[in-house]
């Protein structure tokens, strides 16, 4: 059967900008959600062969981190978003594929090295759950 792998050229990273996502300029990487289930032990005295058991707890949805080329002038969407507290962000793939969720900018760290590339990166833990469309 042939592999329906593909290469994440082309990908995007959007900001709501309360008209449309305008996306982010130069990005290298970005990794998207990372989904985790809290597991809540419900063992008791009579538990089955004497095994823990578990009820499904809260889900996270964890956090999206994002790689870009450092222009100065590119990045100031980001720190505005980071300045705004909560906001509305979407990844679309190449296929067109689409990650739409609300998050709170946590960091936003620029790097300036002497005789390198000048890069950045940002990490938005996202809040509820994310839409794939």
């Amino acid at each position: 059967m042939p592999t329906n792998a593909a290469i994440a050229y082309q990908s995007s990273f959007g900001i709501w900008n309360g008209v449309s996502y305008t996306n982010v300029a130069e990005v290298t990487n970005i990794t998207p959600p990372q989904y985790t289930r809290d597991s809540i032990d419900a063992t008791h005295h009579a538990s089955p062969n004497g095994y823990r058991e578990y009820i499904a707890g809260m889900m996270d949805a964890g956090e999206v981190t994002l790689e870009i080329n450092y222009v100065p002038s590119a990045s100031d969407q980001i720190i505005t978003a980071l300045q705004a507290g909560v906001g509305q962000f979407r990844i679309t793939h190449p296929s067109g594929v689409t990650v739409t969720f609300s998050a709170v900018v946590t960091a936003f760290s620029p790097e300036t090295p002497l005789d390198g590339k000048m890069a950045a990166s940002a990490t938005f833990k996202v809040s509820g759950r994310p839409t794939w469309a």
